[in-house]
Formats: C-alpha cells, sequence, structure tokens
C-alpha cells in the first residue's frame, strides 16, 4: 500500500468492506497512521473527552473499544481521566498502543465481539471513530450496550459520512425506543481537518 498524505485518496476509508479487509488497511497503516492523522487534523478523540467530562469522575475505569494506536486514550488522558483499558483486532496497532504507557490493561479482540469483557464490567466505554462505515458495523453498538453497566457511559462518534448512510443511527434510534439507552448529548463538529469532514460526538446513558 503506498503511503500518501492525503487520506481521501489514500485507499477508500469510509465504505463498508469485509472485516479481513479492515485489518489488512489497518495493519498496513499502523506505522505511519499517527503521523497522517496528525497531518489530517484529526480532532474527534479530544472531542469526546472533553464531551465526558461533565458526566464522568476523573477515576472511572474506561473501555477505549477500539483504541488502535491510543490516540484516543492520550486524549482521555490529557482531559484528566486516569484510568484507561484498551482493546483493538489490530495487532499491529496495538503494538504501538502498547508503547505509549496510557493503559493499565491492553488486549487484542475478535470481529464481531468485545472480547475479554463481561456484561456491566464497565460503566464507561468509549469509541472514538470506531462505530463507523469502514470499521465496526451498525450493531456493534448494541454489543457495547450489552458491556456496560446500568447507568454507565458511552462516548462515541459518527463521521459526517456515517450520518448519511443512515443505517448506524438507525440502531441508535432502535436502541432508544427499546429503552436501552438515553443521548445525552450529540453534537457536530470537526472530525478531519484535511479532506474536510465532520463528526457528531454523542454521549449515551444507559438505562
Amino acid at each position: 500500500m503506498t503511503q500518501d498524505s492525503n487520506l481521501s485518496t489514500k485507499f477508500p476509508l469510509w465504505v463498508p468492506r469485509p472485516v479481513e479487509e479492515t485489518l489488512e488497511i489497518y495493519a498496513d497503516w499502523a506505522a505511519h497512521y499517527d503521523e497522517d492523522l496528525a497531518e489530517a487534523g484529526y480532532d474527534t478523540p479530544r472531542r469526546i473527552a472533553a464531551a465526558l467530562k461533565p458526566y464522568v469522575q476523573p477515576s472511572a475505569r474506561i473501555l477505549d473499544f477500539g483504541c488502535g494506536t491510543g490516540l484516543s486514550g492520550l486524549a482521555l488522558r490529557q482531559a484528566g481521566f486516569t484510568t484507561i483499558d484498551g482493546l483493538d483486532i489490530s495487532a499491529p496497532m496495538l503494538e504501538k498502543a502498547q508503547a505509549r504507557g496510557l493503559y493499565a490493561n491492553l488486549w487484542q479482540g475478535l470481529p464481531g465481539e468485545i472480547t475479554g469483557v463481561t456484561a456491566g464490567q464497565y460503566s464507561v466505554i468509549v469509541a472514538a471513530g470506531v462505530v463507523s462505515l469502514g470499521a465496526a458495523p451498525p450493531e456493534t453498538l448494541s454489543l457495547i450496550l450489552d458491556c456496560l453497566a446500568p447507568g454507565g457511559f458511552i462516548g462515541l462518534s459518527f463521521n459526517d459520512p456515517t450520518v448519511a448512510h443512515g443505517s448506524y443511527d438507525a440502531v441508535l434510534t432502535q436502541e432508544i425506543s427499546r429503552g436501552r439507552v438515553e443521548l445525552l448529548f450529540r453534537e457536530n463538529g470537526l472530525h478531519l481537518r484535511e479532506p474536510p469532514m465532520g463528526s457528531d460526538v454523542l454521549i449515551l446513558r444507559r438505562l
């Protein structure tokens, strides 16, 4: 795969794809992922961490689901959160996250499940840029809810292509109508500076 600083031409990021292809993309990308996203002006992890602060104590144990190289963990730590675990399906990404020294625990998961997490184990789960087109499928939101303690919080994001697709919001609407979760906060803001793109940051509470 040829390195390209423009994420819009690197490969088709924001489209549905088989999980095997997603794993290959992120394995190849891990070595220069942080540099690419810094150049692109990736701001969603910071915005999620800031949005969580009114609802979550700094000492709360947080699961960074789909932690990648640890950019979300870094944003959480910079926002004052002190105890963060990380889970990702990409071993090369996890190696980068491990090198940051931010996480209390890190482990590799399997596609289609929240590996190593029991129901109600966490009161806070963050998924920055994870439950979206080109990454985890829409039903992943329901899996996260299954692992969250009643009264717990989810901080996540839907980028603009994900919102336009509609399938992710359809799952969210279904879960709200079932009385499993309530939406506390939703705000559109900067996702990437280049290519220009926004994202909705959402804070949900498990009922």
